[in-house]
This record gives C-alpha cells, sequence and structure tokens, in this order.
C-alpha cells in the first residue's frame, strides 16, 4: 500500500490494486490528462470542498465570513438555468470548515460537497410545483440540492441500499423543513421496478447511479474486496442501462431525464447513454455545451462524444469530479427502434 499525502495525523492509505487497474483503463481514455487527474485523486490534501448555504436556514454570517475570506459563489457566468435561491461558495485553497453535526429538531445551516456534484441538478432545471423523482438519491446531496432550486409539487427520493437510505433520511431531516417534508416520499425500492409501478408519472428524473466511485475505490482498505470490486465492475453498466429504462418509463412525454455517475469509466458513461440513444426513437439528447463554456474557470471538461454529456475531470485548483452529466428527454413519439 503506498502512503498518500495528506495533511491529517492518519494520511489514508491509496489501494495498488485499484490504482493499477485505473493506470491502464484511465491512461488509455484520457491519453495525457490522466497524469494529472492521476496527481489529484492520490492526493487528498489537494481535494476541495464545496459549501452550498440552506436556504431554509440562512446562515448570514457565515456568508460574510466567507466573502471576508476570499471565497466566491460558483457559477458566476451566467448559466441558462441557475435560481438566485441556489448559494454555493468556494475558495481557490483546500480550506475545509467543520462539518455540522445532526442534532434532531435543528436544521443545518450547509452542506460540504463536491462541487462538479451540482452540475446534474443545475442540469435537471427544476421548477416549482414540477414532480420529480430522484431514484437512487442517497447519501442526499442531491436532493438537497434540488430543494435550493424550487419547490416541487412532489419529490419521490428512493434508495435501494438500507443503510444507505437511513443516511438519506437523516440528510433530509438535517436541512429540510417541516412543511416540505410533507411533499418528499422516501423508499427503499429497486429502481429498475419503478418505471413499471409509475409509468409516465414524473416530470423530472434524475438518476445519479450507483457507479464505481474512483475517489473511493482509490482507498479501499481491503485489497482482496478491492480486487472483487474491480472484478464486478464489468456488470456495473448493465444495471445502469436497466436503470435508465426504469427511468424512461417512469419520464412523462416531454419530461427531462439526467443521468449522473462520479466515475471516469467510459464504460459507464459515454457507453451507457448511446447504448439508451441507440435503443429509443423517443429519447432524444439535450445540448448542455453551454454549461461547460459558462464554468470553465471553476472546472475542467474532459471531451466527450455527444453533446448531451459532459465529463468534469480534478485538476490542481480545481479538484472537482469526477462528474459525469447526460441529459435526455422524452419526446411525445413512443416506442423503440
Amino acid at each position: 500500500m503506498l502512503k498518500a499525502k495528506s495533511e491529517g495525523k492518519l494520511a489514508k492509505q491509496i489501494c495498488e490494486v485499484v490504482l493499477d487497474h485505473f493506470e491502464k483503463q484511465y491512461s488509455r481514455e484520457l491519453g495525457d490528462s490522466w497524469s494529472t487527474v492521476r496527481d489529484v485523486l492520490i492526493s487528498p490534501s489537494l481535494w476541495q470542498y464545496a459549501i452550498l448555504l440552506n436556504r431554509f436556514n440562512y446562515p448570514f454570517e457565515l456568508e460574510k465570513d466567507l466573502h471576508l475570506k476570499g471565497y466566491h459563489t460558483l457559477f458566476q457566468g451566467s448559466l441558462a438555468y441557475y435560481p438566485k435561491s441556489m448559494k454555493c461558495y468556494l475558495s481557490r485553497t483546500t480550506d475545509r470548515l467543520p462539518s455540522e453535526r445532526h442534532q434532531t429538531g435543528n436544521l443545518k445551516k450547509y452542506y460540504l460537497l463536491n462541487a462538479a456534484s451540482l452540475l446534474p441538478v443545475l442540469a435537471l432545471e427544476l421548477r416549482d410545483g414540477e414532480k420529480v423523482l430522484d431514484m437512487c438519491a442517497a447519501p442526499g446531496g442531491k436532493s438537497i440540492a434540488l430543494l435550493q432550486c424550487a419547490c416541487p409539487g412532489y419529490l419521490h427520493c428512493n434508495e435501494y441500499d438500507r443503510l444507505r437510505l437511513r443516511w438519506l433520511r437523516q440528510t433530509l431531516e438535517s436541512f429540510i423543513p417541516q412543511p416540505l417534508v410533507n411533499i418528499i416520499k422516501v423508499s427503499e425500492l429497486d429502481g429498475r421496478g419503478m418505471g413499471d409501478a409509475q409509468p409516465e408519472t414524473f416530470d423530472k428524473v434524475l438518476v445519479d447511479a450507483p457507479c464505481s466511485n474512483d475517489r473511493s475505490w482509490l482507498f479501499s482498505s481491503d485489497s482482496q474486496k478491492a480486487a472483487c470490486r474491480i472484478q464486478h465492475r464489468r456488470n456495473l453498466p448493465f444495471l445502469q442501462v436497466e436503470l435508465l429504462r426504469s427511468a424512461i418509463k417512469a419520464l412523462r412525454p416531454g419530461g427531462l431525464l439526467v443521468y449522473s455517475t462520479c466515475t471516469l469509466s467510459k464504460a459507464e458513461n459515454q457507453d451507457v447513454i448511446s447504448e439508451i440513444l441507440n435503443s429509443y426513437s423517443n429519447i432524444v439528447p439535450v445540448d448542455i455545451r453551454g454549461i461547460a463554456r459558462t464554468c470553465s474557470q471553476d472546472f475542467t471538461f474532459a471531451p466527450t462524444d455527444q453533446e448531451c454529456e459532459l465529463l468534469v475531470i480534478p485538476n490542481k485548483g480545481k479538484a472537482w469530479g469526477p462528474m459525469y452529466v447526460a441529459k435526455l428527454k422524452k419526446s411525445w413519439s413512443t416506442g423503440k427502434w
């Protein structure tokens, strides 16, 4: 095991099995960019944390303090969709605020997150009153971010993993006031069956799919488990395609679907979306290249095959990602090819 650079007392350990696997795959898929991405991924001391302010318990004093310390708001450029109610601050440095403790009955003031994880939320363009499904919602950060953008008529947060479901419930309880809780349904269902159970129900669907989480996999403490994960990695695209097929069934005609992962893997990203676009005549890509143009001062984007895709890759001073985002629309025509 190699020792990672860390400013903490206990340095994280890099799992060589995973690193070797990533070296082979990503040097091929990312080319010259991989060495820089690799340096950031294996060095937690370079990682950055954005601060999403909670509009339901707004921290005015903290906001003043962040301004004084030189933090700036994310998405300073003019995105076509950017709600004023969403406030996210970040620093060019690796400063990190402490996480707030969960206290029943008290709403937290802010949520620490990888800034790139807001891109799928913004791509969904949530409006007041819409019905939205967050199909793989734990730990809940994207659900929280959606509620910073708008007040949906109905938000269904689903998580199949029981342990992660508890985490999701606690996150929602920590950030969302009681009146809004009444419009939120939390379930523990297999996402692959949700489309059949609730056909053409939702205006917007977010599929933040289970994936090979590059950041956490690199620090697997058990080499045998890590090797097993690598073996099972090839099965993930099949699950991801099935989740998307279910999401398409659950989406009403004219509705928007956003797919996201926190991996660099082409098999789990571009190849999954190509499979979907080649399978359906009523699913059309939505151009999101404007986000990349607007946000290039805060994020580093890798080239992708389709106009409906973004891939954020970690860079020094912009250590956000990995985050893949794809945006699709269900047209009014029906059926598959």
